[in-house]
């Protein structure tokens, strides 16, 4: 530990994310990056704007990026705000939303950087469990707290929870926010945005990342009644008012309004996850309903830190979590059709031996 740290800098315990190899060719199935490219209207608009305007300053609001994500959802783009990914979007809205108010309240297995948030905003916060087949009881989310934070559809596990669980949370808990996470939500699973205008402590994040393809671009927004905008935007102007820059605002645009490019990615690879399913259940996995871009899945007769590593072995990267109720399984990420194949060959390998 170094001397110079502020003292609660040593307690914490940083996210950790997938591994990204160098120079290494692997079947990359780890950190739930979309198999098929951006749209080719963002690239052309990303290529358009990398001229003499890259010396100025881009557009603080990103007016133009967010009339476009609220036309189609009919909400306004003051309901509409920007960040560098979902993941800052996130640390915002606890920074914002959850502080001084009590504990934070999110499943015991879910995306594991929202107890990192809590670490470094100090919040206290209590993990619900879910139940036997990892599926979330909204009954459970009531009573005293600070907030909720819901991913749907969830992560690792991929199981999406339905509109009439998420209203009935936001009716039970009136004076606090809840925070619906839908970096998913493409993927087959219902947004929570048609809820905004009856509930007005409802707050959904969206990334460009996933559906969008644009993981390297880091777009990400949340939506919400304008008083939640504003208290996200007074947070973010504290800290980083210009959080995209014109080749991020030009590429999401675009990619946002290419709704046919969108449509066959996301329809390709819901395919691509149904047959994967298929393949792991007839080699005797267990594999979780999904409504992401990955699945989540354990066999009887693999330890899953053995198969991750003998996996790794054969260069084909997927993702474990150490956590005890979740050890043996694996979340594998909708590679191509052709990735899929290799996963499906690699793990009847693995059990034939």
């Amino acid at each position: 530990m170094s001397r110079l740290w502020s003292p609660f800098v040593q307690h914490l315990v940083p996210y950790v994310p997938g591994e990204q190899p160098k120079g290494e060719r692997v079947v990359k199935l780890n950190t739930n990056e979309n198999p098929y490219g951006p749209s080719p209207l963002a690239l052309e608009a990303i290529r358009a704007v990398t001229d003499d305007g890259l010396r100025l300053y881009p557009d603080p609001t990103g007016f133009a990026l967010a009339t476009a994500i609220a036309e189609p959802l009919g909400l306004a783009p003051d309901q509409v705000f920007l960040g560098n990914g979902s993941d800052e979007v996130l640390a915002h809205a606890f920074n914002a939303f959850f502080r001084d108010k009590g504990p934070v309240l999110f499943p015991d297995v879910t995306y594991s950087f929202y107890p990192t948030y809590c670490s470094l905003y100090d919040l206290p916060f209590r993990r619900l469990p879910l139940d036997s087949d990892f599926c979330l009881g909204g009954g459970q989310y009531h009573g005293p707290c600070g907030g909720i934070v819901i991913a749907n559809p969830n992560a690792p596990t991929g199981i999406a929870v339905g509109l009439d669980v998420l209203a009935d949370i936001l009716r039970r808990n009136p004076d606090v926010v809840v925070l619906v996470d839908e970096a998913y939500v493409d993927f087959g699973a219902e947004t929570a945005t048609c809820l905004i205008g009856e509930h007005d402590n409802l707050l959904v994040v969206q990334t460009f990342s996933k559906s969008r393809s644009l993981a390297g671009l880091r777009v990400g927004f949340a939506l919400g009644q304008q008083p939640l905008i504003e208290a996200l935007r007074r947070i973010r102007d504290s800290f980083n008012s210009y959080p995209l820059d014109r080749l991020a605002l030009a590429g999401a645009e675009a990619a946002w309004r290419d709704r046919d490019w969108f449509d066959q990615t996301r329809t390709r690879l819901m395919a691509d996850r149904e047959r994967m399913i298929v393949g792991l259940r007839a080699q005797g996995f267990e594999v979780l309903p999904s409504r992401a871009n990955f699945v989540f899945a354990r066999h009887p007769d693999l330890a899953g830190e053995a198969a991750l590593a003998a996996l790794r072995a054969q260069g084909i990267l997927v993702r474990r979590f150490g956590q005890d109720r979740i050890a043996d399984w694996l979340r594998i990420s909708i590679g191509t059709a052709e990735e899929c194949d290799l996963l499906l060959s690699a793990t009847s390998g693995l059990l034939s031996r």
